[in-house]
């Protein structure tokens, strides 16, 4: 038998397909996935924050009664009610306390805390671990129950103070009224704010005074600089940017404390514990009139929104001359 050999003719050269030009449907997939997962994150931030805010700002324009909350038929007034909130007496008085009671707490929230995080740093790993526990515990305390615990501490019959006081011999507060007299009332305010707001400060220094290297203080010492002079020279300008956030958060939420002044006076006794976030919502809910009390808000929100920008260009302008 004899093997036929078939000569088989040689297959033409063919290209590869090409391409179709532009991203593929799965680069374009990854392109997006980042985005889809931050989206309910932003949606919900958007409902939350910038919802509310551009409602106060539209019903601040508006003639917002209790009759429009509920019928809806609330008609644009213009400046109207910025002009009768402006002409009044009273909000500038409102407004005047508010800076007080801001700046007051500021200054001992920021000094305060300096020195607790400075006195944290020269502990020991148990007593530091001690101080710190108790910081976190008392920055975990809610608000209303802390603001209640000071209510009780200073009550005129039962509080531990008035007891205290008449128990070393100060009889003249057997019964005494905190609360029911304006400057006492303030200075609890005080004292009840700064001891909520110092663990905050005093983590966030201490973390910062973390990365000083310690390298500085000792030729610092070698040198024969105080301790002022180091903390001027050495420590200050390296935790700066930490201690200017710290400082601008702070303005922030004492600028716009409500919930502990709600709780504890409402405000009084007469207008002594009385400020602009206080005022915004005594003016809504006692007239029922939403419209100045957006329009309240709405000027609170501008007015610590320029002393954040004041701050911040005098901050680097400072900077920018170094």
């Amino acid at each position: 038998m004899s093997v036929v050999r078939e000569r088989t003719a040689p297959r033409p050269l063919t290209r590869p397909p090409r391409r179709p030009r532009g991203p593929s449907p799965r680069a374009t997939m990854s392109g997006a996935w980042p985005y889809l997962l931050v989206a309910p994150a932003v949606l919900g931030m958007l409902y939350l924050l910038v919802y509310p805010l551009a409602r106060a700002v539209l019903i601040s324009f508006q003639d917002f009664g209790l009759r429009q909350l509920i019928l809806g038929d609330a008609h644009f007034t213009g400046f109207d009610n910025y002009t009768t909130l402006l002409s009044d007496p009273r909000f500038w008085t409102v407004v005047r306390r508010t800076f007080l009671f801001m700046a007051v707490n500021v200054v001992l929230i920021m000094v305060l805390s300096t020195l607790v995080a400075l006195m944290v740093e020269r502990l020991g790993r148990i007593w530091r671990t001690v101080v710190l526990s108790a910081l976190v515990l008392t920055w975990a305390m809610p608000v209303v129950a802390a603001t209640t615990v000071f209510q009780w501490l200073f009550h005129s019959e039962f509080g531990i103070v008035n007891h205290t006081l008449t128990g070393l011999g100060f009889s003249s507060f057997d019964g005494y009224p905190w609360l029911a007299h304006g400057p006492a009332a303030f200075a609890i305010l005080v004292t009840l704010v700064v001891w909520q707001s110092i663990p905050f400060a005093a983590i966030t220094l201490y973390s910062a005074l973390t990365t000083v290297p310690a390298d500085l203080y000792e030729a610092a010492r070698i040198d024969g600089a105080s301790g002022p002079r180091i903390f001027r020279s050495i420590t200050l300008p390296i935790v700066r940017p930490i201690f200017m956030l710290v400082l601008s958060l702070e303005v922030i939420w004492t600028f716009k404390a409500f919930v502990q002044i709600w709780v504890m006076t409402r405000g009084g006794p007469g207008d002594a514990t009385t400020i602009l976030p206080v005022y915004a919502v005594q003016t809504a809910l006692s007239g029922q009139r939403y419209d100045l009390g957006a329009a309240a808000s709405m000027v609170t929100v501008l007015l610590m929104s320029g002393v954040l920008v004041a701050y911040f260009r005098q901050m680097f302008r400072q900077e920018g001359e170094r």
